[in-house]
């Protein structure tokens, strides 16, 4: 920072010089989008691209700035779009300021906290034209932009890159998990999974009955809780008073759940490893499997073969989706000897680490480079305020 703290002594002597933004920009309102038709501009509301039209509303550099919604959603457009009425566009003077400076320091306004109205978020045309712009000389305009591009360019590249390499393990995961878990109908014995243990199912205490709910240590596994493979904890718990008087019942540790009814099931089969004492909401089952049979190969093995269970159990029609029971129960699986099963188990097992590590990771490196861009670019738009010149 010692070369832009240089710039700013040279170019900025006496401090920065704050504009209106009314003064810089003019702010314009957007219209209606339905009667255009398909083409190649850009239409863009308060969540960004909505469309692709025939037309456009504006065609030189411009940040856009949400009228309603989420207020801190702004973006610049540096090519021809149409902008519909949730969202202001401006048209800058660059006699004053870049278009893309303008914009950088926008972002670290706070419009998203300058709500200037009751439910839906919304702003307005003269709050807007109040907020006060640094303008220093297109010298240092410039270097900042340059280096919040440059900066951004990289933050973008790591993040695809990062997102490339997650989904490649994730690939790499599944072909080993398949392939370690491909038997030939000689090779091993294979059993309906209603033949592999004693299945539970589940049911909701009523709410009615605060006692059932208040200070519950038991866990309540729901739908919600089915996003990792091994669960030790739910969102909700129950207490034993629950399930000694309603329908849900307390499973013993290492049970395999299943979500059996859920939207979700119209894009894939939920399943993991319930580690401890658990009970579980209507919409799920599970099963404890019987001596000879690992809870983790089962799991592995439900998880391997998801997309075969729901194409054969799914049912047709209704309104939410689900599982037929006497289907899901006659789908076969594999069982090897309990030394095969446990050598699977080892490997996949340490694969599932792999991945986890990786899928908690990856977003963590990329959260960091996010908040590590926020931070130059909060501190090269900070501008000093003493001395500073109101115009």
């Amino acid at each position: 920072m010692s070369s832009f703290n240089d710039l700013i002594a040279e170019y900025c002597p006496d401090g920065v010089t704050f504009k209106r933004l009314g003064d810089i920009v003019r702010i314009k309102n957007g219209k209606d989008h339905k009667a255009l038709g398909d083409g190649e501009f850009p239409v863009y509301g308060s969540g960004g691209i909505m469309r692709y039209a025939d037309t456009y509303t504006y065609n030189k550099p411009s940040v856009l700035i949400p009228r309603k919604g989420s207020l801190g959603n702004l973006f610049f457009v540096d090519v021809p779009f149409w902008n519909v009425d949730t969202i202001f566009y401006t048209e800058i003077d660059e006699a004053q300021i870049l278009p893309k400076f303008l914009y950088y320091f926008l972002t670290t306004a706070g419009l998203g906290e300058m709500n200037q109205a009751g439910g839906v978020p919304s702003q307005t045309q003269s709050v807007l034209n109040e907020l006060k712009i640094p303008v220093p000389p297109f010298e240092v305009q410039d270097e900042i932009v340059r280096f919040l591009d440059s900066f951004a360019e990289l933050t973008a590249e790591l993040t695809a890159e990062l997102t490339a390499e997650l989904t490649a393990r994730k690939k790499q995961y599944n072909y080993y998990r398949d392939q370690l878990l491909s038997f030939e109908d000689e090779e091993v014995e294979w059993k309906a999974l209603g033949e592999i243990g004693i299945w539970y199912g589940g049911g909701t205490p009523s709410k009615n009955h605060p006692e059932y709910w208040e200070n519950g240590t038991i866990p309540w596994i729901s739908p919600k809780d089915m996003g990792r493979p091994i669960i030790d904890s739910s969102e909700d718990y129950i207490t034993e008073d629950a399930i000694r008087k309603s329908s849900t019942k307390l499973m013993p540790a290492n049970a395999i759940a299943l979500v059996v009814r859920s939207s979700i099931l119209d894009k894939f089969l939920p399943s993991a490893l319930i580690s401890v004492p658990a009970s579980l909401n209507q919409d799920m089952k599970a099963v404890i499997v019987q001596d000879g049979i690992l809870a983790g190969y089962i799991a592995h093995v439900i998880r391997s073969r998801g997309g075969d269970i729901l194409r054969m159990a799914r049912k047709t029609g209704g309104s939410v989706a689900s599982i037929d029971s006497k289907k899901l129960f006659a789908f076969r699986v594999p069982v090897p000897p309990l030394n095969e099963q446990a050598r699977i188990v080892a490997i996949l097992d340490k694969f599932d680490a792999l991945a986890n590590s990786l899928t908690e990771g990856l977003p963590r490196e990329i959260e960091l480079r996010q908040k590590q861009y926020e931070y130059y670019r909060d501190l090269l738009l900070n501008f000093p305020k003493p001395g500073v010149v109101e115009v």
